[in-house]
């Protein structure tokens, strides 16, 4: 396919544990599978205008999320990440994400600020567009809303990306 006809893609990236959406607290995270949130955003992606391309990764592991950013990102159009738990703690991938010339936005599906207190504080949310929190998977749905109006604009010369 050639640069001019190949749609832009959204990397979704997920961390650890987000591979047990569906089974895992579901009273907190609701009974759908990481693997239907990623079709519908698929299929939401492709369906709209800028048409998107979904590129999704999850892993458990810090450095496979890195690896990932590193070798994915520079050629993608923008980021959504619901890091998990690597949220509160890892520099590593907040500067993976900081290294990137892309507008992310951080989602999580519950409102990480009214959790528990180690929960409250996120390290990357410094260096993201934005960070939509407590809306459940419609977070990752809006998100990439965000991401193709921006395009969109982007496209038409009404604004600055």
């Amino acid at each position: 396919m050639s640069e001019a006809t190949r749609r832009p893609s959204i990397l979704v990236i997920n961390g650890p544990n987000l591979n047990l959406l569906g089974t895992r607290e579901p009273e907190l995270y609701g009974s759908i599978s990481l693997a239907s949130i990623i079709d519908d955003l698929t299929s939401t992606a492709s369906a709209g205008a800028p048409a998107l391309a979904i590129v999704a990764f999850q892993s458990n592991h810090e450095g496979a999320i890195i690896d990932f950013l590193q070798g994915e990102g520079p050629g993608a159009s923008g980021v959504i990440v619901n890091a998990g738990a690597f949220t509160h703690y890892s520099y590593a991938i907040r500067d993976a994400l900081a290294n990137l010339s892309v507008p992310i936005v951080e989602v999580h599906i519950t409102n990480i600020h009214a959790r528990e207190p180690f929960r409250q504080h996120s390290v990357i949310s410094g260096i993201v567009a934005g960070q939509i929190v407590g809306l459940g998977i419609d977070g990752y749905r809006i998100a990439l809303e965000w991401h193709r109006e921006r395009l969109a604009l982007r496209d038409s010369g009404d604004a600055e990306t």
